[in-house]
């Protein structure tokens, strides 16, 4: 059984920059020593609000934010150059009213140790609410690999 992971669309310019990535460092410091870990992927799709490469995005999070998460490849999460990750979790959590299309920049999916989509959030959605998710996903991946 694997870990949890947060997967995220990010994005340097946008409003919620500073509230996305902090939630997502506080969850990564926190959680990263239990085997969680965030990966996220720089989308310049909503208001071109990511123009640098996943070089200048990794640079601006370690130092903006001391975030050690994992900055992936650029992609586009909707459409038809959408990546395969994210149709998959669009069609495994639809969003409100089973939406399907990712509405903003960082809107996150939690993952269980299986690879399972659990939850969505919406962008904006403090590290609060996403660890009240998180911390039975962890207590079951540490119970099972203990096994």
């Amino acid at each position: 059984m694997g870990h949890p992971l947060l997967i995220m669309n990010v994005a340097s310019l946008c409003g919620l920059t500073k509230s996305g990535y902090q939630a997502a460092a506080e969850l990564y410091n926190t959680y990263h020593k239990e085997g969680f870990t965030v990966l996220a992927f720089p989308c310049n799709q909503f208001g071109a609000q990511e123009p640098g490469s996943e070089k200048d995005v990794a640079e601006m999070v370690c130092t903006r934010f001391k975030a050690d998460f994992p900055i992936m490849e650029k992609v586009e999460v909707n459409g038809s150059g959408a990546h395969p990750l994210f149709l998959y979790l669009q069609e495994a959590k639809p969003g409100l009213l089973g939406t399907k299309a990712i509405k903003w920049n960082f809107t996150s999916f939690l993952i269980d140790g299986k690879g399972i989509p659990v939850a969505r959030y919406s962008p904006g959605t403090g590290a609060s609410t996403i660890e009240k998710d998180l911390k039975p996903l962890l207590k079951a991946t540490n119970t099972t690999s203990k096994l």
